[in-house]
C-alpha cells in the first residue's frame, strides 16, 4: 500500500479509502490510485478490516458435484444474483458424501463466511451442530427438509418422483420399475425412490421392481447395465423411472443397441431435464426442475439475510418452494 501511495502521490490512508466500496475519494484521485494499483499488481489485504467489521464479503456454497449441469446451473444462478452486491461465492463439492460435507462445513466456517448454503436437508449431527451454532444465515436448497436448520429453497423430491409414476400410470403402464443408487449417499435420490415406492403402493402396482446400480452419482454406463439387469429379472416391466437423466439416457442407449423399442417395448423416464434429455432421440420424458431458478432464489435470499444480519435484525426463517413439472416426451 505504501508503494501504491508513493506512486500515486497520496497517503496510504487515501489508498485504503479509495479501495473500499462507497469511497469518498475524488474520481481523479481514485483513477490515479487505481492506475498505480494496476501498474504494481497490488491486491488489498482485507484481513484487518474483516476482523474489525466481521464482514468477510463472501458466502460459502456446498454442492454435491461440479460436473452435474443442474448443480452448475444452480451455482451460476446464485452468482448471477450476487453480482454487484460486494459478496463473492466460495464453492465446495461434497461428492454426495455427508462426512465430506461435514469437513467442508467446518473448513468454510473457519473462514467466517457471512452465510452458508448446503444442498439437501440431511447432514451429520456434527455438521448440524456446527451450522446451528455458526451465528450466520444458513440455507438448505434442492429439498424440503422436515426439520430445516433455518432457510430453505427447494421442492419435494419424493413428490416429484411420485408425480412421474402417476404420469406413467396415466399413460397405461402397469409394471413400473425404478433404477437408482445402491447407497443413500444421494439423499435426494433416496427421497425419489421413496416417492416412487409410495406412488406404486397407492396405485396398487407391482412392488419390488427396484434396481440399485452403484454408488451415486449414477453414470450413463450404469444406467445401461441396470436396464439389462432389470429386464433380465423382470421381463414384464413396461416402464422405468430413473434417478436422473444421465442414467435414463444410458438405459435408452442400451435399449437402442439391443433393438428394444422405446416406448414400444419399454417407456423410460428420467429426472432433472438435462440438456441431453432434450437433444437425444427419442427425447426423454423427465421431471423438469428449474436449477438456475433455484440458484437465483437462493441468491436473492442470501442478499436479504446477509443485509438483515448486518443491520442486527436477523431475517426470520424462510421456506421458498420451487416448482417441478412432469415433461412428457417421446420415450413415454
Amino acid at each position: 500500500m505504501a508503494d501504491v501511495a508513493a506512486r500515486a502521490g497520496v497517503s496510504a490512508m487515501t489508498v485504503s479509502r479509495a479501495l473500499k466500496l462507497g469511497s469518498t475519494v475524488s474520481a481523479a484521485t481514485r483513477a490515479r490510485i487505481m492506475q498505480a494499483v494496476e501498474d504494481l499488481g497490488y491486491v488489498l489485504d482485507l484481513t484487518a478490516g474483516t476482523l474489525s467489521s466481521k464482514r468477510t464479503g463472501f458466502v460459502a456454497v456446498l454442492i454435491p458435484s461440479l460436473n452435474n449441469s443442474n448443480f452448475s446451473d444452480t451455482a451460476r444462478g446464485i452468482g448471477h444474483r450476487l453480482e454487484g452486491s460486494g459478496l463473492q461465492m466460495l464453492l465446495g463439492a461434497t461428492d454426495y458424501d455427508l462426512l465430506k460435507e461435514e469437513e467442508l462445513v467446518e473448513a468454510m466456517l473457519r473462514r467466517r463466511p457471512e452465510a452458508i448454503v448446503v444442498t439437501g436437508g440431511r447432514h451429520t449431527e456434527r455438521a448440524r451442530r456446527q451450522l446451528a451454532a455458526a451465528g450466520i444465515p444458513v440455507v438448505e436448497m434442492w429439498d424440503l427438509p422436515e426439520a430445516p436448520l433455518e432457510h430453505v429453497v427447494g421442492f419435494s423430491n419424493a413428490a416429484a418422483a411420485g408425480a412421474m409414476v402417476e404420469h406413467l400410470h396415466g399413460c397405461g403402464y402397469r409394471s413400473i420399475a425404478y433404477i437408482g443408487g445402491s447407497t443413500d449417499r444421494d439423499t435426494r435420490g433416496t427421497d425419489r425412490r421413496r416417492g416412487y415406492e409410495r406412488a406404486v403402493r397407492e396405485l396398487k402396482l407391482p412392488a419390488g421392481l427396484t434396481i440399485a446400480c452403484g454408488a451415486p452419482p449414477i453414470a450413463m454406463q450404469q444406467g445401461g447395465e441396470a436396464i439389462v439387469d432389470l429386464l433380465g429379472r423382470h421381463p414384464e416391466v413396461d416402464a422405468v423411472l430413473c434417478v436422473s437423466d444421465l442414467s435414463a439416457f444410458g438405459a435408452l442407449a442400451e435399449c437402442q443397441r439391443r433393438g428394444w423399442a422405446v416406448p414400444g417395448r419399454l417407456a423410460i423416464a428420467g429426472f432433472g431435464d438435462f440438456e441431453l434429455s432434450r437433444c437425444c432421440h427419442p427425447r426423454l420424458t423427465t421431471v423438469s426442475v428449474d436449477a438456475a431458478g433455484i440458484g437465483e432464489a437462493v441468491g436473492d435470499l442470501l442478499l436479504r439475510a446477509v443485509t438483515s444480519g448486518r443491520d442486527k435484525a436477523p431475517l426470520p426463517p424462510q421456506t421458498l418452494r420451487t416448482p417441478f413439472t412432469v415433461t412428457a416426451r417421446e420415450t413415454s
